[in-house]
């Protein structure tokens, strides 16, 4: 929650902290006009090794901060351990296996059972565009790990997957509306999702 020096509140961001980790390369800061403390980071999953190819990974990708500012002096570009958390949308299935997956897709280009697509990026051009890039992906992911939880605040319930796709762990929440039928550790899932990470600060 965002407050200014009247103490009045300013904004919300919400957030799960979850068990998910991966490394990324932080390459640039995003400031939004929506609030002077919202702002988002480009990112790279998944770097190499050679400490000076910060602009090279599995894909590049945007992610929402909740504490952006908490990292106002971070010296860009450099890796960094998040934790991911993507909160679902309505596109959302879930899969038994790997096989289920892929026969659930009719197109001819078929995805992998652990791909990741930065749909925030498609299309973008900072230089044509006055928006910033927007913090969604679609992708699908192995279930290592999942729980129906209750909000402590609200008393409402809802999904957290620990999500192993491509370039990392990633943790997913969702309305337990969008989980049509029963998960299993060892299944796939599949969507749409908007994303909010934190640096991990060791």
């Amino acid at each position: 929650m965002q407050g200014n020096a009247a103490q009045e509140l300013i904004g919300f961001n919400p957030h799960f902290e979850g068990k998910s980790r991966r490394l990324v390369s932080l390459t640039k800061a995003i400031e939004k006009e929506s609030s002077e403390l919202d702002g988002s980071f480009h990112a790279w999953a998944d770097p190499p090794a050679e400490e000076n190819d910060a602009e090279s990974g599995e894909y590049p990708f945007v992610f929402d901060a909740p504490d952006f500012r908490v990292h106002e002096g971070l010296s860009l570009p450099q890796k960094s351990e998040i934790q991911l958390a993507a909160f679902a949308a309505s596109e959302f299935q879930i899969f038994a296996d790997e096989q289920s997956f892929y026969d659930s897709q009719e197109t001819e280009v078929k995805f992998a059972a652990k791909s990741f697509v930065p749909s925030g990026l498609l299309n973008f051009n900072e230089a044509e565009q006055n928006r910033p890039p927007l913090a969604f992906g679609v992708f699908t992911g192995e279930i290592k790990e999942f729980e129906l939880k209750t909000n402590r605040l609200t008393g409402a319930r809802f999904y957290w997957f620990l999500v192993e796709t491509l370039g990392g762990e990633t943790d997913v929440v969702a309305d337990p509306k969008l989980v049509t039928v029963e998960p299993q550790v060892g299944g796939y899932l599949n969507g749409q999702f908007w994303l909010s990470g934190k640096i991990i600060v060791n």
